[in-house]
C-alpha cells in the first residue's frame, strides 16, 4: 500500500477519502485505486479510526459532486465539440444521435454498469454529458451506483479486516481481478447490445 495514502487517510480521515475520491472523479491523476482506497477506509473502520457509514456517506457525497462536475462541463460543451466534430470524436452526427435515444430511452442499465466499474466511472460522465443525455436520466444512475460501488468496497475492506496483512501481500492479485472484472463486463454490455440490435431486427422482420 503507499505510504503516502495510508498517512493521509489514517491522519485526515474523512477529508483525505473526500478529496481523492473526488479528485479521480473529475479525472485528476490518483496515486491510489478509489476501489482500494475505499476497502482501506473499510479496514480503519474495522479498526475502529472511521466509522464505516460515514466512510461511506464520504465517498458519495465526493463522487456525486465529482461525477456533476464533469457531467455538466460536458454536457454544456457537447454541442459544440460534436458540431464541430474534432478528429478524436470517431462519431457521426447521426450515430451521436441514435446513442442519445437510445441511453435516454432505455440505456440506464449500461451507464450503471459502466459507472460500477473500475476505470470507466469517469468515461461514462464524460460520454452521458457529450451525447446530451437528460439529467434527470444520467443523475439517478449517478447517485444509485456511487452508493454501489462505495458501499461494496468499503463493506468488503471492513469484512477482510482480521485478514488485512495477507490481503495487502496479495494486492497485486486484486489489480489483475479489477482489469478482469472490467474485461468480462465490457463483453457483457457488447452482448446486451447485439442482442438489443437483433430482437429489434426481428421484430421489423416480423412487422415486414
Amino acid at each position: 500500500m503507499p505510504e503516502e495514502v495510508v498517512y493521509y487517510v489514517t491522519r485526515y480521515g474523512y477529508l483525505a477519502i473526500f478529496i481523492l475520491v473526488f479528485l479521480q472523479e473529475t479525472g485528476m491523476p490518483n496515486p491510489f485505486p478509489n476501489e482500494l482506497l475505499l476497502m482501506f477506509s473499510g479496514y480503519l473502520s474495522f479498526r475502529g479510526l472511521l466509522i464505516l457509514p460515514f466512510v461511506i456517506l464520504t465517498a458519495v457525497s465526493a463522487d456525486i459532486i465529482g461525477t456533476s462536475l464533469l457531467y455538466f462541463l460536458f454536457y454544456t460543451t457537447g454541442s459544440f465539440i460534436t458540431q464541430k466534430k474534432p478528429k478524436w470524436v470517431p462519431l457521426s452526427s447521426g450515430m451521436i444521435a441514435r446513442l442519445t435515444t437510445k441511453i435516454s430511452r432505455g440505456g440506464q442499465m449500461s451507464m450503471y454498469i459502466f459507472r460500477v466499474t473500475p476505470f470507466t466511472r469517469g468515461y461514462t460522465s464524460v460520454i452521458a454529458g457529450m451525447l446530451h443525455i437528460r439529467p434527470k436520466v444520467f443523475m439517478p444512475v449517478a447517485l444509485i451506483s456511487a452508493i454501489t460501488w462505495a458501499t461494496f468496497y468499503a463493506v468488503i475492506g471492513n469484512l477482510i479486516g482480521p485478514s488485512w496483512n495477507l490481503f495487502t501481500q496479495n494486492i497485486d492479485s486484486f489489480k489483475y481481478f479489477m482489469i478482469t472484472g472490467l474485461a468480462v463486463v465490457f463483453c457483457t454490455v457488447l452482448l446486451v447490445s447485439f442482442s438489443g440490435k437483433g430482437e429489434s431486427v426481428k421484430c421489423k422482420k416480423e412487422q415486414v
